[in-house]
């Protein structure tokens, strides 16, 4: 029996240096067949766009999660600790929002966040959040490169790499986005 679930898959965010990074692949698939590779599941959020947002799940729940939480930012004036705790609480109480599947990473230049639809909201302690289905790969492979050198943009990207290489799910078509 094949897996009908679409799985939009790697994302990665990076705090370092003053730096913030999330970056994606770009690999939607449905069941083992890739149905596009050039998805974009980086957004800029806020009035002034400061925040930046990845997802990891269904396309369509994300796109909902992302509209509830600029919803969310412009009701707090841009504090994205509340807007995050208020979008958590609803997407675990909301009926309709309990159905959605996804992760979302989150970040402005003062935070950043792991949203999941059971009332997480993790603050990453290292600075990197991994998402998806090659997330853990991506997080291992910035974690070591954390200590490089090395940009977050550039952790950023060779993570994506490396995740592509392990994960069938995930792509070296690389969106990003950075504050």
């Amino acid at each position: 029996m094949q897996n009908n679930k679409i799985n939009s898959t790697t994302i990665i965010g990076i705090r370092k240096s003053n730096q913030i990074v999330i970056a994606g692949d770009g690999q939607a698939s449905l069941g083992n067949t890739i149905m596009k590779s050039t998805v974009k599941k980086i957004r800029r959020l806020g009035v002034d766009e400061s925040v930046i947002a990845g997802f990891a799940g269904s396309t369509a729940d994300a796109f909902t999660l992302f509209e509830r939480l600029e919803a969310k930012l412009e009701k707090h004036a841009g504090n994205l600790t509340r807007a995050a705790v208020e979008l958590a609480k609803d997407w675990r109480s909301d009926k309709y929002l309990r159905r959605l599947e996804a992760l979302m990473a989150i970040a402005d230049k003062e935070k950043s966040f792991l949203i999941s639809g059971t009332g997480d909201v993790l603050e990453p302690e290292e600075g990197i959040i991994g998402i998806g289905s090659g997330g853990n790969y991506a997080l291992a492979a910035a974690k070591v490169l954390m200590d490089s050198k090395m940009s977050a943009e550039e952790i950023a990207k060779k993570s994506i790499q490396v995740a592509s290489e392990i994960c069938v799910f995930t792509n070296n078509n690389i969106t990003l986005e950075k504050i």
